[in-house]
């Protein structure tokens, strides 16, 4: 599962700020995780995956030619990226919004190195 994320899945967060203002009943958006199937056969692969993982996957959606697989929960998302960091070689999760980070990462520039441009 986790190279399936790591290779283009994200995480959408929910926005606090926007909660406050419009209330539960006017934004029910949450957390998600969503994965990236290129076919119907790795949508598949994906979803056997999930279940025996112990999560329950919502319903599979079609966005820009590729299937997209969403993972609802704060506490799904939560245990997902934990199951997926457990190996210790996953490269820092990114939300939809800016693809930004969920860690920080040192600024490359502060090194005093010349860039490579």
């Amino acid at each position: 599962m986790g190279s399936y994320f790591r290779r283009n899945g994200y995480v959408r967060r929910q926005n606090p700020i926007r909660l406050a203002r419009e209330g539960y009943l006017g934004y029910k958006k949450g957390d998600e995780v969503r994965l990236t199937a290129r076919d119907e056969t790795e949508l598949r692969r994906m979803q056997v995956l999930l279940v025996q993982a112990g999560f329950r996957p919502g319903r599979a959606f079609v966005k820009g030619q590729q299937y997209r697989l969403p993972i609802y929960g704060r506490e799904a998302v939560r245990r997902f990226l934990k199951l997926i960091s457990a190996g210790g070689t996953t490269k820092p999760a990114a939300t939809a919004r800016g693809r930004q980070p969920l860690r920080s990462k040192p600024n490359r520039k502060s090194s005093g190195a010349p860039s490579r441009r």
